[in-house]
């Protein structure tokens, strides 16, 4: 048993061939997780446009119950690696103009499987070595200069615009398409930012995103603790009705975070 570790979509209408499919992953690695099955083009948008950051790898058919898979690929941006299922060949062409690494016929054997997966590894290795020997060539040669992160936001209140700097910042927040900054006063701003760009120009020694729709402050956590299946749940030091909880593959992440080890 491979000991790979990866998070994965399934994208397939047919409930026996996705369990089919659930079983040769565990069997292949059990450091494998299905993150979810969708059974259509729309729910697969609309999977995808919320938690495409949470995966490393789609399984896609390609006659789903609402149309062709690739039209998936025209309605939100994939940036994930696809291994395409299906149990027509003409389809091929299309699918590796495409983020396609396979394309698997049906009846899919876990040989079939397999092949597909060390082959993922193997890219991953590549990627991975000239990642590294990029890095060594930076740094021998060049001197990168300091990362310089934003620290205010611009918001509207009213017809006004008010400017927060980020130490008055408790944490950012999704809300659907919206995202909000609230304040240490407990105020709240939309801000014309995605969570995923809020998180890239954030300083990471003082901010963390636990979860698909939180990135808090430091010095906001004010308690946390441990939650059901040694998931996190944290307190924020301003008065807060929902619930945060750090996603359970960032756990170990937060705590070298929280810890100060950066």
């Amino acid at each position: 048993m491979s000991a790979l570790a990866l998070r994965v979509l399934i994208v397939e209408d047919e409930t026996p061939a996705a369990e089919k499919l659930e079983r040769y992953l565990t069997r292949y690695s059990a450091s494998i997780k299905v993150m979810g099955v969708v059974g259509s083009v729309k729910e697969a948008v609309h999977w995808l446009q919320e938690k495409q950051a949470d995966i490393e790898l789609i399984f896609m058919d390609i006659q789903l119950k609402d149309g062709v898979s690739f039209e998936i690929f025209k309605q939100v941006s994939i940036q994930k690696p696809v291994i395409f299922i299906t149990a027509y060949n003409e389809f091929a062409l299309e699918a590796f103009k495409v983020n396609s690494i396979a394309y698997l016929l049906k009846p899919v054997t876990f040989t079939d499987l397999s092949d597909s997966l060390q082959k993922l590894e193997a890219l991953s290795e590549q990627l991975r070595w000239n990642e590294k020997k990029a890095e060594k060539i930076i740094t021998t040669f060049t001197n990168t200069p300091e990362r310089v992160y934003k620290n205010r936001f611009m918001v509207k209140l009213g017809d006004h615009i008010r400017s927060i700097t980020t130490d008055q910042v408790s944490l950012f927040f999704a809300d659907g398409r919206d995202v909000y900054l609230v304040t240490d006063q407990l105020r709240k701003f939309i801000i014309d930012y995605t969570l995923e760009n809020v998180e890239e120009v954030l300083d990471p020694k003082h901010f963390f995103r636990v979860n698909r729709s939180y990135i808090l402050h430091i010095n906001a956590i004010q308690d946390v603790v441990v939650y059901s299946s040694s998931r996190l749940k944290i307190t924020p030091n301003v008065k807060w009705e929902a619930e945060i909880v750090v996603s359970r593959e960032k756990v170990n992440e937060f705590k070298e975070w929280f810890d100060g080890v950066h």
